[in-house]
Parts: C-alpha cells; sequence; structure tokens
C-alpha cells in the first residue's frame, strides 16, 4: 500500500521536492503491490500531462491501423508476384510438367555426405542397375500425397485430420491464398484445389476471413492489429453416402408404457478436417471468441506458413525452425517462472482463447488443445439440433 506521505505528495504541487520524493516512493511501491489506479495519485498538473501524451497514443494507434492497412495492400500486390511461382510448383506437385535438370540442381549437406562413399556408388552391380531401370519406368506422377503429407507432419493440421479424410486429401492438388481488392473490405480466402475425386462434386473448397484494422472508438488503447471479425466456409456438395462430417448412428429406444423397443437411426456429427469449412452457427458470443480466434490463427498459419513454404513443411525442414522457435520460448517460460512473475491458478479459457498474436508466436499444442476443445462443443451443438428418424 501507498504511505499517507505518497497520497498527500499529489496535493501537495509538483514544486516541493520532499513531496515529489514521497510520491515517487509511492509510484516505485505500486510495481511490488496489486495494481492500484496511479493516475489517482498524480497531481493535477501531472495528470493533465498525462492525458496530452494518451490524446498522443491514440494518434499513434491511428497511425498504427494505417501501416497495417498499407501492409495488406503490399501483401496483395506480391501475392500476385509469387502466384507464377506457386503454379509451378503445383504443375510439377501434381505432374502436369517436369522439371528440368537445371530446375532440379539443388546442392545440400546430405550430398556431402553422400559425397563420401563415391566409389562406393561406382561399384554398382549389373543387378542394381536393372532394378534401378525398373524403379525409372514405375516413377510415381508428380509429388504423391503431397499435401496429405504436410498435414500428418504439422501438429496443427494433424490434430484435425481423421483417418477417413485422408484417402479425400490425395486428391488436393493445391492451396491458394487470395487477398481483397483494394476497394474491398480487408479479407482474405483460402482456396483448396481438388482434382476430380469420388467424395464432392466441388473442385475448390474455400474458407473466407473478414478482419478490420481500425481502433475501436470507446477502447482506443486496446488495438493490436488487424482482427477477425467474421469467416465464412462454403458448401461441400457430398457425393451420396461419402459425407466424412456426420455418421449415422443405431438406437434402442423402449416405450415407457407398452414396453415395445424401436430402433431409431440418427446421423451425429462426426470429427473431421472438413468441418473446417462448415462452422457452426447460432454459439454464444464466449463460444464465437472461441471458434472465431481459432479459425483466425488456423487460417493465419496456411497463409503466413504453409503455403509460402509448403514444400519445407514437406521435407520437415520448416518443422525444425518451428520446433527450435518453441523451444526458446519454452525456455524463456521457465525463466519467468523462476522468477516468481507467473500468475498461479490461471484460467483455462485464457490459455484456450487465442488473442490475434502473430502466428509464429504460437504454440502448435497450445493450438491443438483449444481444436480438440472447439470440435467437441462443435459435434455437441450439431448434434442437438439433428432430427432422429424411427425405423
Amino acid at each position: 500500500m501507498l504511505t499517507v506521505e505518497a497520497q498527500n505528495a499529489g496535493d501537495e504541487g509538483t514544486q516541493n521536492p520532499q513531496a515529489l520524493a514521497a510520491l515517487q516512493d509511492g509510484l516505485d511501491s505500486i510495481t511490488h503491490n496489486p495494481p492500484i489506479d496511479v493516475e489517482s495519485l498524480l497531481p493535477k498538473l501531472v495528470k493533465r500531462r498525462v492525458n496530452a501524451l494518451k490524446q498522443l497514443q491514440v494518434q499513434g494507434t491511428h497511425l498504427e491501423a494505417k501501416f497495417y492497412k498499407e501492409v495488406h495492400e503490399l501483401e496483395r500486390k506480391y501475392s500476385a508476384l509469387y502466384q507464377p511461382i506457386f503454379d509451378k510448383r503445383r504443375d510439377i506437385v501434381t505432374g502436369a510438367v517436369e522439371p528440368t535438370d537445371e530446375e532440379c540442381a539443388w546442392h545440400s549437406d546430405q550430398e556431402d555426405e553422400e559425397g563420401l562413399a563415391e566409389d562406393l556408388n561406382k561399384k554398382v552391380t549389373v543387378e542394381e542397375d536393372k532394378k534401378e531401370e525398373t524403379a525409372t519406368e514405375e516413377d510415381p506422377k508428380g509429388i504423391p500425397e503431397f499435401w496429405l503429407t504436410i498435414f500428418r507432419r504439422v501438429d496443427m493440421l494433424s490434430d484435425m485430420l481423421q483417418e477417413h479424410d485422408e484417402p479425400i486429401l490425395k486428391h488436393l492438388k493445391d492451396i491458394k491464398v487470395k487477398f481483397s481488392e483494394p476497394d474491398e473490405p480487408m479479407s482474405f480466402t483460402l482456396e483448396f484445389h481438388f482434382e476430380p475425386n469420388n467424395y464432392f462434386k466441388n473442385e475448390v473448397l474455400t474458407k473466407a476471413y473478414r478482419m478490420k484494422s481500425e481502433p475501436d472508438t470507446d477502447d482506443p488503447f486496446s488495438f493490436e492489429g488487424p482482427e477477425i471479425v467474421d469467416c465464412e466456409g462454403c458448401q461441400i456438395d457430398w457425393h451420396k453416402g461419402k459425407d466424412v462430417t456426420v455418421k449415422t448412428i443405431k438406437k434402442k429406444q423402449k416405450h415407457k408404457g407398452r414396453g415395445t423397443v424401436r430402433t431409431v437411426t440418427k446421423q451425429v456429427p462426426n470429427d473431421s478436417f472438413f468441418n473446417f469449412f462448415n462452422p457452426v452457427k447460432g454459439m454464444s458470443d464466449e463460444d464465437s471468441e472461441f471458434t472465431l480466434a481459432t479459425d483466425f490463427e488456423i487460417g493465419h498459419f496456411f497463409r503466413e506458413r504453409i503455403v509460402p513454404r509448403a514444400v519445407l513443411y514437406f521435407t520437415g525442414e520448416a518443422m525444425e525452425d518451428d520446433e527450435s522457435f518453441e523451444e526458446e520460448e519454452l525456455e524463456e517460460e521457465e525463466d519467468h517462472d523462476e522468477d516468481g512473475e507467473e500468475d498461479e491458478g490461471e484460467d483455462d479459457s485464457k490459455v484456450c482463447v487465442l488473442t490475434q498474436k502473430k502466428i509464429s508466436e504460437t504454440n502448435s499444442d497450445e493450438i491443438g488443445d483449444c481444436l480438440e476443445r472447439q470440435l467437441s462443443f462443435t459435434c455437441q451443438v450439431v448434434e442437438d439440433q439433428m432430427p432422429s428418424s424411427a425405423h
């Protein structure tokens, strides 16, 4: 608590050195005590200057919002420049084109190690040559299961992936990011392009994210950059009996009066990555905030990491970078705990409701826990809304 002298210093003005010293001692004690209203302890003239600083802070916040809008425009511009590179990647992955020897030239540390055994490699037998020729003849088209392999490798995506999703994702040939046009509200759309398959008729599945980059007039200091205001999936036109987002169950019901038994079939939600395209409506504000935050993090991970660096996630090289970052972040958290500055008994909801921080700062295990909660809630809400039919 502040001393009486420190509280009285606010009334004695800023000209009395002893009063200022007492005020300073009181302010210093704030860092070692529960939060208090600092402004209530300040002299009127100091409060006036603090208000001026707040006005400057608001100006800076609006400038920051403008900065993020221009960053979005820059991303949109360079997205168009990147697209030919991504299109070439798609063509190689799908086998539409075969890269030239020059395009395939790549030097790696692994090749250096292989160079040490060059003498042994020269001593191949005729039988091995024949095997290589056979393997060449059986060379698969493109890079099989390119995107599915990425889904399996990345924790955030593998948490959403179910076994019955995998045969469908084998048909995924490209993921694109499309940004809003200059005169449109800030947004981006993920496009999942599929080759013809026996599961659904859609060639492209989409997930759109609408954002805003404007400080709240009632609380401008809460602004931390663009935030999601809405996300929208798409309708998947499933072939009959192929919808992996639902499953049919049978239940026996006994009539209380007559004692007769009947069998009821009911469709209930089924865990699937493809629920990602069908967010549940009619949720409470808290649940809606949780779902939007989780969706936002997943969308940004696709946009900022997966799409630009797909080959590195396929090979696992990007995973090593992510793991190194997470280890460094974990060490910092452990140091923080040792200093006794970490709040005890933190509410689980604070851990799972993700803030709009950069995806590079998000721990994939944290996202996984949130996805599990979201899927559980989603299934429960949809199940309550589904009708049952008696047979």
